[in-house]
């Protein structure tokens, strides 16, 4: 099997280095204001260099939407936040055609969807008619309104959130729906440490708002956006992780080979974009961490939340406990590393 080569780190004083290093001070920053959230602020990033959308799942008051709002506010780039309920109608989502009796003509208004930025805040309490409405966006970077198809922003980055506590009055999303997402990230509370240097940011904070409005943050360019997802694209991948990588997305699909129990225990696996979004994020992770590779730890570590809501447990395994995170576990269990 071909060997993994060491790779060397990103070389200092180029335009490589230059972005990488913009792209660390934009992550130390998120963390100053989502502080105990380091998973949300490298998944958050990690869906900006590999293009997709991400959808986060965690109780009330964990920084889900401060998180977004963060990252808007340190980019060029607008932002939109959309408040998900069963009576939003898929107009509200993007936007309608506006009679003009004056000029005798219709005239199409944005929605909020054609924002660079956009927060769909507990998306599973809106119905399905809603929510699919979503799916042409995300897959095609489009919308379709009447006759007439409007292209979205060249950078457009839909984050989710999902509230895992209260379920009545929610509309499950459905699997097409799931797909459409790069990842599904799951976040739990900080902890003590963490909380208590939240206090104390809540507390700068309602001094900062009684005093006069600070200078405004040094927003990066989207073009440094678009120069980092192409270097990220230009790691190298060796042969044999890019192997372990389709193994696994094959073993969710066909487990047998390595252990028939398991097989019986997934209903469906992941697609091939499964594949594609566990290659982008693996290859976004490291180039993150200041590398031109790589490695077995970036594919096993960005799995489960690549994988989760793409790898469906039978009705046996769910009634015997078993979910999308403990399919995968199993799946990087049994799949040997190259």
């Amino acid at each position: 099997m071909d060997s993994i080569p060491t790779g060397n780190p990103v070389p200092s004083g180029d335009a490589h280095a230059r972005l990488h290093e913009a792209f660390t001070r934009l992550r130390d920053d998120l963390s100053q204001t989502i502080v105990g959230q380091a998973a949300l602020v490298e998944r958050l990033l990690i869906a900006l260099l590999a293009d997709g959308h991400l959808l986060v799942e965690g109780a009330p008051g964990l920084a889900k939407t401060t998180a977004i709002r963060a990252l808007a506010s340190r980019l060029q780039a607008d932002f939109a936040r959309v408040q998900f309920t069963p009576d939003l109608l898929p107009a509200d989502l993007t936007g309608t055609e506006v009679w003009r009796p004056q000029e005798g003509r219709f005239e199409f208004q944005a929605g909020p969807i054609f924002h660079p930025l956009l927060l769909a805040d507990e998306i599973n309490r809106a119905p399905a008619k809603v929510q699919s409405a979503l799916l042409e966006a995300m897959g095609e970077r489009q919308v379709t309104v009447g006759r007439h198809t409007y292209p979205l922003p060249a950078l457009f980055l839909v984050m989710a959130t999902q509230n895992p506590i209260e379920q009545e009055g929610t509309f499950p999303l459905p699997e097409a729906q799931l797909d459409r997402f790069l990842m599904h990230l799951k976040i739990g509370y900080p902890e003590a440490a963490a909380e208590a240097d939240i206090l104390r940011l809540a507390r700068d904070r309602a001094r900062e708002q009684m005093q006069p409005p600070a200078m405004a943050v040094e927003r990066m360019p989207l073009e440094d956006v678009f120069r980092a997802r192409a270097q990220v694209l230009d790691l190298h991948l060796a042969p044999a992780l890019e192997r372990y990588l389709i193994e696994l997305v094959l073993a969710s699909r066909d487990a047998a080979r390595y252990d028939a129990t398991l097989a019986r225990r997934i209903a469906w696996g992941a697609s091939p974009r499964g594949s594609i979004a566990l290659e982008r994020c693996a290859r976004a992770r490291a180039w993150l961490a200041g590398r031109d590779y790589v490695t077995p730890d970036d594919i096993r570590a960005i799995a489960p939340d690549v994988l989760r809501h793409r790898v469906l447990p039978s009705y046996e395994a769910t009634a015997e406990g078993w979910d999308g995170d403990r399919l995968v576990k199993a799946l990087l269990d049994v799949v040997p590393l190259p």
